[in-house]
């Protein structure tokens, strides 16, 4: 019984450090936005980059959390509802931005393309690919 109190305590701790570096890197970004405002491209790639890997960061500690079969053992329906119902409203938001950035892009480029503005620096035909450094490679 020592023993599990013992790991409960440890478990909670581990717990709490989550939650406050959660905290942190919102508070963190929730003060950086209105400098985006004003950013140039090259600041505005990488905050979407930082948010991206945070993202992803903690998508698969979720994911992970979920599979624990002692914390799902343990967490009551109400719970998993909640998560359920807001991650299929980020799964949602995500698509539709995904769906209207992506549609715009290719008729920008489509434009781009009619008017004879497409900058060929970033342009590598198919055959050549293999031979150019992957940082190089443009996916289309």
């Amino acid at each position: 019984m020592n023993y599990l109190s013992d790991f409960i305590k440890l478990f909670a701790n581990n717990l709490t450090n989550w939650i406050e570096a959660q905290k942190t890197f919102l508070d963190t970004i929730t003060s950086m936005e209105k400098d985006l405002e004003s950013s140039d491209r090259l600041e505005l790639i990488l905050a979407t980059r930082t948010a991206f890997n945070h993202m992803i960061k903690t998508i698969e500690a979720f994911d992970k959390w979920l599979q624990d079969p002692f914390i799902v053992g343990h967490m009551p329906r109400e719970m998993l509802l909640e998560v359920q119902k807001n991650v299929w409203e980020i799964l949602k938001k995500l698509l539709e931005l995904d769906i209207k950035h992506t549609a715009a892009f290719r008729d920008r480029l489509l434009n781009l393309s009619e008017t004879g503005k497409i900058n060929p620096l970033f342009f590598v035909p198919r055959e050549q690919q293999q031979r150019v450094e992957e940082r190089f490679r443009v996916s289309y």
